[in-house]
């Protein structure tokens, strides 16, 4: 069976199931069966597939039909131009996160601390393109610290980024001009409605706080300022509805130039807040 033979047989299997994007990762899953990279899979269509090759992408169809994340299946995800290892343990990045890392990226920092970092995919894509920032992920989850720090390895940050289990910030010492993160918002009321792909297969500690979806911003919120320099800001994730109120909370720990940001379909993404300067201090520390 050729490649393509294989692409044709997978795809309505896929559609069947209910999986929209079923072209996608057919093609996906079968790049990673031929142990080629996907922009390649094109040219190597006419290709009969080893034995080793077809058995691993009947493998990987059949993990896709039980709706396991095409990210968990080849074990990594494309985020912000690099590839990050993906686990049952970590949630898997998302496009819109980029958005989060795009604003970090549009001001100088020198020391990041990113809270929940899961895969690490936030902190490293931000001391990637800063070269001369160093930084801390901390997180709740051992299984997940031991991927964030693989990332970091895999990409030559190690020496930049360091790991802590932490309960938010509350075993992290030293202070930051930039903290981020992507926490737990989901509600309790809207966790069943969530897909097949992540209701079953992602963390749910990484996915809901429980209640209203708000309670890991109220920690952050308490937790973050005085954490912060002088002038130094805060950047969290939400969900389309939490922008009033996460920067009510924000606010009302004494941060100022809150603003709302959008994704690129329109929706309210990130909450961005400042830490005023003091005006006693030629500087921001």
């Amino acid at each position: 069976m050729t490649g393509a033979e294989a692409l044709r047989a997978a795809i309505p299997r896929l559609k069947a199931a209910g999986i929209d994007s079923a072209p996608r990762d057919a093609r996906l899953l079968l790049a990673y069966a031929m142990s080629i990279a996907a922009d390649r899979l094109t040219l190597h269509l006419p290709d009969t597939l080893s034995d080793p090759a077809q058995a691993a992408f009947d493998a990987a169809i059949a993990a896709r039909l039980t709706r396991q994340p095409v990210a968990q299946i080849i074990g990594q995800r494309l985020f912000w131009g690099r590839s990050f290892k993906v686990t049952q343990d970590t949630l898997d990045p998302r496009p819109e996160t980029e958005i989060l890392v795009a604003e970090a990226l549009s001001r100088p920092f020198l020391k990041i601390l990113d809270l929940g970092t899961g895969t690490g995919c936030i902190l490293l894509s931000c001391l990637a393109d800063r070269p001369m920032a160093s930084g801390t992920g901390s997180d709740m989850s051992a299984k997940a610290l031991a991927v964030a720090q693989e990332n970091a390895t895999r990409l030559q940050l190690a020496a930049r980024a360091s790991f802590t289990q932490s309960d938010w910030l509350k075993s992290i010492p030293g202070r930051f001009d930039l903290i981020v993160s992507n926490p737990p918002y989901i509600a309790a009321d809207e966790m069943p409605q969530l897909a097949p792909d992540v209701l079953h297969w992602e963390p749910h500690s990484a996915l809901t706080p429980g209640g209203d979806g708000l309670d890991a911003y109220r920690q952050i919120a308490l937790q973050a300022p005085s954490r912060l320099l002088n002038g130094g800001r805060i950047l969290l994730e939400i969900g389309p509805t939490q922008g009033p109120a996460v920067s009510a909370l924000l606010a009302a720990q004494g941060l100022h130039h809150i603003r709302i940001l959008q994704d690129l379909d329109g929706r309210d993404r990130v909450v961005a807040a400042e830490k005023p300067q003091d005006p006693e201090s030629c500087g921001g520390i």
